[in-house]
């Protein structure tokens, strides 16, 4: 995850609470790592989970998309109700591929970068996907 969120155009790092990075674009947080929370808790243990990382999403209906199918890891809590954004547990990664943490990161960015930044990277995408086998490889994404 790390990699992806660091191989994306115009991404800072900076810290966030308890040393977590927070990834930004234009100033702009898309990915974080969440502390312990009361309201994101084991439902057996009622133990804070301690790896919830969040990522921004383009709207309330991609949202509801990805934490309405039963087939995935993400969710949310009320605490976020009417934010764009979905929650994963890093212990849970394992249950997507890498090629769908790319797009749930891409798309993250997508949802902060500027308009032109966003228009860029979307530009640049599409020739390298065009490029002849042997190409460049770029279509795998960055990082």
């Amino acid at each position: 995850m790390h990699e992806i969120a660091r191989g994306m155009p115009h991404v800072t790092v900076v810290p966030g609470s308890q040393d977590n990075p927070v990834y930004q674009v234009g100033g702009k947080s898309f990915v974080f790592f969440r502390n312990p929370r009361p309201d994101a808790v084991d439902p057996d243990t009622g133990e804070r989970y301690d790896d919830v990382i969040v990522f921004w999403v383009a709207s309330e209906a991609d949202k509801q998309a990805m934490v309405g199918d039963p087939r995935t890891p993400y969710f949310t809590t009320p605490h976020f109700a009417g934010h764009p954004s979905v929650l994963l547990r890093a212990s849970r990664l394992g249950e997507i591929t890498r090629q769908e943490l790319a797009e749930v990161v891409w798309d993250a960015w997508l949802a902060r970068a500027s308009r032109r930044r966003g228009e860029a990277w979307l530009s640049e995408r599409r020739r390298e996907d065009a490029a002849p086998e042997g190409g460049s490889g770029a279509s795998r994404g960055p990082g």
